[in-house]
């Protein structure tokens, strides 16, 4: 039953996403979590605090997490099958498919490649800025559309695979807790010093639950390109997460692409390494040569889940 909740919650996604009206009523399921993470942060990440009881309480918050995921989750599953029999898993699928990202992730890279085909660099240095962390005002065409591409390879990992495997794998609680700890991460998992004990307890857990998942999205990635086998083999492990660039080195290599490279952050210039070894000059093309493979991807894991419910 696993697998039909799991095709269900994704297709549902793909096809609805998460509203915009709703999101404006009540905002998303991963804001409630960061509201926690945030409560939690001004409670006990506070600088007079010694660094031992600092990575103690991110334990602790991961923990809270956990917890306000798993119980609810199983509650949850077991109520939907006892009040609608077999069709419960229609309502599992409900209650899943808002962790996904599938619909959501391909409309906001889209919104970066229609700017730019139509030549409004603001814009699309607007519509990217939504979606990436680092500073976008000064991006050229080539840097928000590598920003861009790059986005979509690494949030189909923490947006789309892993989700989909954690569903797969232990149905609703699984789903959720990923998508509490995955939220964490971004919030606290940071090298900085007011996050680095902290964060370090969801960044940790975070880099575990996507162990699988991020080379699954990027063997995903690289279904259609021999070259994006050869770059990620080679080059995934140049990103500073142990994750994500699998996807990210897939997808370069398959488009043909350099990826990462100096970014800037706050005013700041990071020299990361380029990832892949084909052109900078992303364009309007790429992201939409991007969009195609990630599609593909996303459907090939639609295909396994089918594949393991045949077999089954």
């Amino acid at each position: 039953m696993s697998e039909a909740v799991t095709l269900a919650a994704a297709a549902l996604d793909a096809s609805v996403g998460w509203p915009s009206a709703l999101y404006a009523r009540i905002g998303h399921p991963v804001g409630f979590f960061a509201h926690v993470i945030d409560g939690c942060e001004r409670r006990w990440n506070s600088p007079a605090r010694g660094e031992a009881f600092r990575r103690a309480a991110g334990v602790g918050t991961v923990l809270i997490l956990s917890l306000i995921t798993v119980g609810p989750g199983l509650a949850l599953e077991q109520l939907a099958y006892a009040l609608f029999g077999w069709w419960g898993w229609v309502v599992v699928a409900m209650l899943a498919a808002p962790a996904l990202a599938q619909r959501s992730l391909y409309d906001h890279v889209a919104a970066v490649e229609r700017a730019l085909r139509s030549g409004d660099l603001v814009q699309a240095r607007a519509s990217v800025g939504m979606i990436v962390g680092r500073d976008t005002a000064s991006l050229d065409e080539s840097g928000v559309a590598r920003a861009a591409i790059e986005s979509l390879a690494e949030s189909f990992c923490d947006g789309v695979a892993a989700p989909f495997f954690w569903l797969l794998l232990l149905g609703l609680p699984g789903v959720w807790a990923y998508k509490a700890i995955n939220t964490a991460d971004s919030l606290i998992g940071h090298r900085e010093e007011r996050w680095r004990a902290f964060g370090w307890a969801a960044a940790r857990t975070d880099d575990l639950l996507n162990l699988i998942p991020a080379r699954l999205a990027g063997a995903l990635l690289c279904l259609t390109s021999l070259e994006g086998w050869r770059v990620m083999m080679r080059d995934a492990d140049k990103h500073a997460s142990p994750n994500a660039g699998w996807p990210e080195a897939a997808m370069a290599g398959g488009l043909g692409l350099r990826l990462a490279g100096p970014i800037a952050y706050d005013g700041v210039i990071h020299d990361k390494p380029w990832i892949g070894d084909g052109r900078t000059d992303a364009g309007a093309g790429d992201i939409r040569r991007a969009l195609r493979r990630y599609v593909i991807a996303c459907l090939s894991l639609w295909a396994t889940a089918g594949a393991i419910a045949w077999a089954r």
